[in-house]
């Protein structure tokens, strides 16, 4: 399998709509329904990207990000926020949590795949 992609949802359709497409185009994908166990994910599994609702029980995608940015080792972690959230304000929050993109539900899959491999692809940061 390829690299590793984490999904965080907590709509358990959306993690396997995202899953499925993810597979198709050759990754390998892990998937967590709120933000704590994708924290837990995380930590063991090393993945390569993560792609991160915002509105989620038990801890919000935002807190997630902070959470990882404030990490020496996943202060660099791809992080894409795909949420329903579309404000103005929602967005500034997204990108000065150090979100890597944001985009917006429903959000096309080819969209989406076409930002993780594009991200993938990139150098590392660190």
């Amino acid at each position: 399998m390829g690299k590793k992609v984490l999904v965080v949802d907590d709509h358990p359709a959306m993690i396997a709509l995202i899953s499925e497409a993810l597979m198709a185009a050759g990754f390998s994908v892990l998937s967590a329904e709120n933000g704590r166990d994708g924290l837990a994910v995380i930590e063991d599994e090393r993945p390569d990207l993560v792609i991160l609702d915002i509105m989620m029980p038990v801890m919000s995608g935002l807190q997630v990000l902070r959470t990882l940015r404030s990490k020496p080792e996943t202060l660099y972690l791809p992080v894409v926020l795909l949420t329903g959230r579309d404000g103005h304000a929602d967005m500034l929050d997204g990108w000065m949590g150090g979100a890597d993109r944001y985009l917006t539900k429903p959000c096309s899959m080819e969209e989406l795949l076409a930002v993780v491999k594009e991200m993938l692809a990139a150098p590392a940061k660190h």
